[in-house]
């Protein structure tokens, strides 16, 4: 009798422990797929954001773009490399300004000036976004910690379909350019504008 109740007594601990872990199994998967939604839902919403952000850029640079147009003082070239947040009435709370270090806290946008190019009236640059999730902006899927980058251009009718201006395709606005964050992708930027604003200057 005594062996037949420590047998007992054995086999209701080796149930309880079995029903523990298996209770522990549950918790982690609910609190793994948890994580998950959150997670996923996170990067929804910080991804609708921050194409809204460009929306809305790129919809002033619409109307910048018609503004210069019908100007006669001012032409679409001037206006390359602007910061286009300047554009907006509404100031986005997650838009630090100038860059103060080479990139902004996660989640957020700056704007890097380019001190080799300034003008009279503003400085030029590109501005950028450093995600704090891998997110797609505009067909553009980041890395982990990796920053993206745009710059103002101009547009033009692309006749050809070569994606370069020919000296006879007009201009027809401005619009957002990715850009490469490396020195070598700036100097060929600078490299471009000098080589259009030459071009202009020719043609006036």
């Amino acid at each position: 009798m005594p062996t037949a109740r420590l047998s007992d007594a054995n086999a209701l601990k080796n149930g309880r422990r079995l029903r523990m872990l298996v209770a522990l199994a549950v918790l982690f998967l609910l609190w793994w797929f948890v994580l998950d939604v959150v997670d996923r839902e996170a990067s929804r919403v910080e991804q609708v954001s921050a194409t809204l952000v460009l929306s809305q850029l790129q919809s002033a640079l619409v109307i910048k773009g018609a503004e210069v147009m019908l100007a006669r003082d001012q032409s679409l070239l001037q206006h390359e490399g602007l910061n286009p947040f300047e554009l907006l009435e509404h100031q986005w709370g997650r838009y630090r300004g100038q860059c103060r270090r080479a990139l902004p806290p996660p989640g957020y946008w700056c704007f890097q000036s380019r001190t080799e190019r300034k003008t009279a009236h503003r400085q030029e640059g590109w501005f950028i976004y450093n995600p704090a999730r891998p997110i797609t902006l505009r067909g553009r899927p980041p890395e982990v910690a990796q920053p993206l980058a745009w710059e103002v251009t101009t547009d033009f009718a692309d006749r050809n379909n070569n994606g370069q201006r020919e000296h006879e395709e007009r201009l027809t606005g401005l619009k957002l350019e990715p850009v490469a964050l490396q020195p070598e992708s700036a100097q060929r930027q600078d490299a471009k504008r000098w080589h259009d604003e030459s071009e202009t200057g020719k043609e006036d």
